[in-house]
């Protein structure tokens, strides 16, 4: 049995995607040295919708030290929304990108990591709003999982449950901040 890479993120956290080409790297390059686990930690979970204007002000200048820390680059969608807040249709919420991943796990249990970054970089580079459910269709295609099986799933109790459940993990394991990873 190899050692677990145990790797806690949110979709939505910043500073988790400048991460996720050096955490991508190790999963690939010690794949045969270690089996590796994602798990959301449920970053943005709002009883209510907040609109993306709470946080703009903060992203809008926390980006710049996570591209100058680690070499990621922000794409011009995603900083549409930061830049105009008021304009922007964003409510954002970790409960859906979590799900995704949750159903993914279950398709591509080594291909985690990967997963995980694609959807960092649907957010962060290309802009896709991660609450909408087609923000997922070109990572369906991409790692061929059927489209209508995977909607299905998106809307079935039992994986809410499951990221609920990585949520609590993530809490039990002690994390009070993103990225986290354990061996």
């Amino acid at each position: 049995m190899k050692p677990l890479l145990i790797y806690c993120y949110d979709a939505y956290c910043g500073w988790c995607y400048g991460f996720s080409k050096i955490i991508t790297r190790i999963a690939e390059e010690y794949k045969d040295k270690l089996d590796a686990e994602v798990f959301s930690g449920g970053m943005i979970l709002p009883e209510k919708p907040v609109h993306i204007s709470a946080t703009a002000p903060y992203i809008s200048n926390a980006y710049l030290t996570v591209e100058e820390r680690t070499g990621i680059k922000f794409g011009e969608d995603y900083l549409w929304h930061i830049f105009n807040a008021e304009d922007s249709d964003w409510f954002p919420n970790s409960e859906k990108p979590a799900i995704a991943l949750c159903i993914f796990k279950e398709y591509h249990p080594d291909k985690q990591v990967a997963f995980a970054a694609d959807l960092q970089y649907a957010l962060h580079y290309e802009g896709r709003d991660l609450t909408d459910d087609e923000a997922y269709r070109h990572l369906l295609e991409k790692y061929n999982i059927d489209a209508d099986e995977f909607y299905k799933k998106l809307k079935d109790p039992v994986y809410k449950e499951k990221a609920y459940y990585d949520f609590a993990l993530v809490k039990q394991l002690g994390v009070t901040g993103f990225p986290t990873a354990f061996i």
